[in-house]
This record gives structure tokens, C-alpha cells and sequence, in this order.
């Protein structure tokens, strides 16, 4: 199922983006004296902006601003237009808050519907939602879609997995909404159970919130026997359902660009770059009432592709996220990114997709230690293994860790509420 604004014309749809621009400035340098401080300082009015290309005259946002800006110091509306407040984890400091007014509820609602019915999802079908629920934007974000979309839907949040596969037979669930490595951690699970997760009801799993590389999502759709979708988003712009992929292709996640502009620029300088070039992307909210956001720099690296989908959407489509700026590793005057390691280590086979990184310091040195998880059915040594492992490190980042460990299935701890976490930086 897909909507005529799917499919626009591109110069009909740069016509609405333009037009959705000059009212979301407006709406900034109106009602949030950061970004009028901002634009003036830029030597940017709001009657400036006649059309799309004007948006690299503006200002940047940054995750530092919405800290420094903390609470509502972004916030367009007074508090009585408010409807609900989300916040993002605040792991590494003041969490971001993010605000909604009903306006905004329902554009965020219809975007995640538009991101299921592209992932294959019908009215109709049960969706089990594993995302948790409370102040994380990824429950109630793909809740609302579903809603939205017509399904029924099934708000287990996360953990409790037994209880979560009962449910998927019981009620012959559609769809599962989680992160990937829940989705590995339920079919591990429903495997112990003495189940075949290939068996389940499950056709589609929608996930998000991590990074998935190809080799990740083929182990999901063979453990589970269901068709992978990679949904992408982040709280500062709306929560999920910024992009998506369609199931008749696969390749890539369509933005919704009629409500976020998609920018790839690159990471040192913030220029555009060409293209197809792959950059740190940033996105400007087009239709959000609460808390418009000028050009944020998600930290995300990607690159934009605006050929012909088979699919006959016309919203360009961003590559999987290959890594984030802010999670460069530099080992050694190296630099890396978890996803590549990823990449290389999930692509031998005998090797479960579990791992983890430890960073250390010996001295004035930088030492990573990398553990990796063995596949339970594979027949390789442990020796052939580690020399298939370093070879391709080596051959492929030209970076081999200080020291490798290979452990038995099930010897790296799981994630079953939230985010998972890959690497684990000792070094102060």
C-alpha cells in the first residue's frame, strides 16, 4: 500500500519542500530565540528562503544545542499547546528533551505507517511492538503507526521473551517491531524453548534503533524465516519513521522527505559533498509544530541515492547507516568504526553475530581487545577461525586487535531491554 505523496513528482515535491521550508523557518525565528539569535548571526531573514537550495544558507543544530538548550529551550509552543514529551536515553549527559503538539502526534503517526505498509505491513495484521514504552520515542512511535495503518496491535514492550514468543503463536503475530539483536535474542530464545523460530506465525520483523549491516539481516531472516526491514529515526526530529525500507526492494530507506530534508555533508567541514558521496547526514524537520529543528547533525554516516526504486516511490533513499561520527575509534592512529568491524567478522562463517570490543590503555599505547562469539553448528577450529578472522582485518581495515578471543555459543551476554551495546571504552 502506497500514498500518492509516496510518489510525487520530484519537482512537485521540492515545490511542497520549499514551501514547508519558509514556514518552518518562520516558525523558528518567530517562537525560539535560539534560532532567531542563529539566523541573525547567519545574516538570514525568513523572507530569504524562495526555495529549497536556500537551506544551506542556515544555521546548523547540533546535540550540544539541545543540551545547552535544556529543557524546553528549543520548544516553538507555550506549554498548554503541549501533547506529549519524549526524551533520549541521556546516556552521556542531559538527555534530549523533544515535544509534540496533537498536529505533530498525528504527522508522526502517519510516517510510521507509511514506514510499516513499505515494510509489507497490511491492515489487518497482528503487530507484537517490542520496543519499550516510557520516555524511549520507539514504543509509542511504531505503536501509533500501526494504529494508524489499521493493524492490531500487541504492546509487549521489551523483555519478558517467553512470555514474547508465547504471544507471537498464540495470537499468530505478522509482525515483530524490535531492535535486530532482540530479533537474534528471540529466535536464540525460542530455539532453548525447543521451538523452530522459522516455524512462528512472524513474517516480517520491523527493526531499528541500531546499526544493521547486510550480514546481521540475513542471519535474522534465516534464523526467523521472516523478511527483514530496517527502519530508521531519531528522537530529535520525530522518533522513528523518518525513513524506511520497502520490502520490494530492499535497498536502501526511503525519507520521508515531504516532512525531513535529507542532507549529506562532510563531517569536518559540514560542506555538502557530491552526490552518491557518503557523509554525515542531516535533516531538517519540515511540518513539526513543537520544536522545528534547522539542519541537525545526526552523527550519522550515509550516503543518498536518488535513482528509480522498483518500488515507484520517489523519496530518495539513504544507504544503511555505516557508522557515527561520535563512534570513531582511533587505535593506534587508525581509525574505525564498530559497524566495518562488524562487517568483515559477521561475514566468516562459523562466527554468531555477538561481539564485543574493549578498549584499553597499556602505557601511552591504545590496546583493543575483541571477543567474538562462535556459531553453535559450525565444524571449524578454533585456530582456522582466528586466522580467517585476522586475515580479513587485516586485509580489509589493514588493523588487526591486540588480542583476539573466540568464545562458545552463548558466551557473550545478551540485550533483552534496550539498545545493545558493542563496545566498551576503558581508557578514561
Amino acid at each position: 500500500m502506497r500514498s500518492s505523496n509516496e510518489s510525487l513528482d520530484r519537482a512537485a515535491l521540492r515545490e511542497r519542500q520549499a514551501d514547508r521550508l519558509t514556514k518552518t523557518v518562520e516558525r523558528a525565528y518567530e517562537n525560539v530565540p535560539f534560532y532567531r539569535e542563529r539566523l541573525e548571526d547567519a545574516g538570514v531573514d525568513p523572507s530569504d528562503i524562495e526555495s529549497i537550495d536556500d537551506i544551506t544558507t542556515l544555521p546548523m543544530t547540533t546535540k550540544e544545542d539541545f543540551r545547552d538548550e535544556y529543557p524546553d529551550g528549543l520548544f516553538a509552543v507555550d506549554d498548554e499547546e503541549l501533547a506529549r514529551i519524549h526524551a533520549s536515553s541521556g546516556t552521556t549527559g542531559k538527555p534530549k528533551i523533544v515535544s509534540y503538539t496533537d498536529a505533530d502526534l498525528d504527522v508522526w503517526g502517519k510516517a510510521m505507517a507509511r514506514s510499516l505498509a513499505a515494510a509489507g505491513v497490511e491492515p489487518g495484521d497482528t503487530v507484537q511492538n517490542a520496543y519499550g514504552y516510557g520516555l524511549f520515542t520507539g514504543g509509542l512511535g511504531f505503536h501509533q503507526g500501526a494504529e494508524e495503518l489499521g493493524t492490531t496491535v500487541v504492546p509487549t514492550s521489551s523483555g519478558g521473551t517467553q512470555r514474547q514468543i508465547e504471544l507471537a503463536q498464540d495470537l499468530e503475530s505478522d509482525v515483530l517491531a524490535c531492535t535486530p539483536s532482540y530479533a537474534l535474542y528471540f529466535a536464540e530464545t525460542a530455539e532453548e524453548m525447543g521451538l523452530n523460530p522459522r516455524e512462528l506465525p512472524i513474517s516480517v520483523i520491523a527493526y531499528g534503533a541500531e546499526t544493521c549491516t547486510e550480514p546481521m539481516r540475513e542471519e535474522i531472516e534465516e534464523r526467523l524465516g521472516a523478511t527483514g526491514i530496517n527502519n530508521y529515526g531519531l528522537s530529535e526530529i520525530i522518533g522513528p519513521g523518518v525513513a524506511a525500507e520497502c520490502h520490494e526492494a530492499q535497498d536502501g530507506l526511503h525519507v520521508w522527505e515531504d516532512h525531513f530534508y535529507p542532507e549529506v555533508v562532510d563531517p569536518r567541514t559540514g560542506e555538502p559533498v557530491e552526490e552518491g558521496e557518503e557523509g554525515e547526514l542531516v535533516l531538517t524537520t519540515l511540518t513539526k509544530e513543537a520544536l522545528p529543528v534547522l539542519r541537525y547533525r545526526t552523527g550519522d554516516l550515509t550516503t543518498l541515492n536518488y535513482d528509480e526504486c522498483e518500488c515507484g516511490r520517489t523519496m530518495v533513499r539513504m544507504d544503511n547507516v555505516t557508522g557515527r561520527t561520535d563512534e570513531l575509534l582511533i587505535v593506534r592512529g587508525v581509525n574505525l568504526y564498530p559497524s566495518e568491524i562488524e562487517h568483515i567478522i559477521l561475514d566468516v562463517a562459523g562466527v554468531a553475530p555477538h561481539y564485543r570490543i574493549d578498549l584499553h590503555k597499556d602505557g601511552s599505547l591504545d590496546v583493543m581487545e575483541l571477543t567474538i562469539e562462535k556459531d553453535e553448528q559450525s565444524d571449524r577450529s578454533e585456530n582456522e577461525l582466528r586466522d580467517v578472522i585476522l586475515s580479513r582485518l587485516q586485509n580489509v581495515l589493514s588493523f588487526t586487535p591486540d588480542d583476539l578471543e573466540l568464545v562458545e555459543p552463548g558466551g557473550i551476554a545478551r540485550t533483552e531491554v534496550g539498545k545493545v551495546q558493542r563496545v566498551y571504552d576503558h581508557r578514561g
